[in-house]
């Protein structure tokens, strides 16, 4: 063996160097809503009439009117190795940082990188293939990365802040769903249990494939679904998974949602992977969050609860539309090559909880 290939047989595995990865990083929705609720300091929407979103409804960005034809969107996100390639890492971080934006209906213009490395344990040619991921990732959303920030830390962190542009008329809020409103998701569902199974070393490289190709793929639709009157909130499916990102649509509205269990789209060997229990500790996180709002059918199978949970890390848009745009809003989807869009529920009226069937 020569020295380079010693050298880099001795580099750390990079989700070996974080306590958790992508998405599941986030701190439970539970505690979140604790530490929110401590602050005094009255709502900024109240004191800034042209922020058009704040953080009231835990919304995916904020956004602020500049004038009767502009607003600009902001977001940021970051979080620690969900992969062991440095460089689909940077992808992937980059991929999900921009869903913020599109998930408001804005057109992306420039990101920020934000970076923290163990600079001592990583080798610099590591670092450097993470943020070309990233900037790869901003080349296909047509954006730079004009800067950023970056510190020494103790486990790898990467993302972005990022800013874009809408109309004000065509902000995509996560509190405007109506009753009788059908709800489509954009990507299949699963990646929490795939990156666990990476994490534990079984994942095939299809299960890996799949993965890469859903997290990196760039939630477009959210800027042609901006102009559709018809779609009346949207939000992207992340951290908080599937039932728990459902519930903030509910809460916002003031509505309930009821989700067909057997119409979810599941990445491929997802079902068999959770069945084995491989599963993260967020989802179990999440259910302790917010299970008092959630009501799951008997009938449905024993590994529903692990897999409704199942932090998404650059998961898919959530849309909710009037009954007669849903072929539109597929057909938006399909345009942009998410073929695994589907209808998955409905608003209901009633208090907001969520009803899975």
């Amino acid at each position: 063996m020569n020295g380079l290939s010693e050298a880099a047989s001795q580099v750390p595995r990079l989700t070996s160097l974080s306590h958790g990865g992508g998405c599941g990083c986030k701190i439970a929705p539970g505690v979140l809503a604790q530490l929110l609720a401590t602050q005094a300091l009255p709502s900024p929407a109240a004191m800034f009439p042209d922020l058009l979103v704040g953080r009231e409804t835990a919304d995916d960005a904020a956004v602020y009117r500049l004038n009767d034809e502009q607003a600009i969107v902001a977001t940021t996100d970051f979080f620690m190795p969900i992969v062991d390639d440095p460089y689909d890492f940077g992808r992937i971080a980059a991929a999900n940082a921009l869903s913020d934006l599109y998930a408001m209906g804005a057109r992306p213009l420039l990101a920020l990188a934000l970076v923290g490395m163990p600079i001592n344990v990583l080798p610099r040619e590591t670092i450097a293939a993470i943020l070309r991921g990233g900037e790869s990732v901003c080349a296909q959303a047509g954006i730079p990365v004009a800067g950023g920030h970056s510190i020494d830390s103790v486990e790898p962190i990467y993302g972005l802040a990022a800013l874009g542009v809408v109309h004000p008329a065509n902000v995509k809020r996560n509190s405007t769903a109506r009753v009788g409103d059908r709800l489509v998701l954009g990507k299949p569902l699963g990646v929490g249990v795939l990156s666990a199974a990476l994490k534990k070393e079984v994942l095939d490289r299809a299960g890996y494939a799949e993965m890469i190709d859903s997290t990196t793929r760039l939630n477009r639709p959210g800027i042609a679904l901006s102009g559709m009157p018809q779609v009346h909130a949207l939000t992207d499916v992340t951290g908080f998974g599937l039932l728990g990102h459902a519930l903030e649509l509910a809460r916002g509205a003031g509505v309930g949602i009821r989700l067909h269990y057997r119409d979810l789209p599941w990445l491929a060997g997802v079902q068999a992977l959770a069945a084995r229990g491989i599963v993260t500790g967020a989802s179990a996180r999440n259910w302790a969050s917010y299970a008092e709002e959630i009501e799951l059918d008997r009938d449905l199978p024993e590994v529903a609860r692990a897999l409704l949970t199942d932090p998404q890390t650059s998961g898919g848009l959530l849309a909710a539309c009037a009954p007669d745009a849903v072929g539109d809003v597929l057909a938006c989807f399909r345009a942009e090559g998410f073929s695994r869009a589907a209808v998955i529920g409905e608003v209901i009226a009633g208090e907001p909880r969520i009803v899975v069937a």
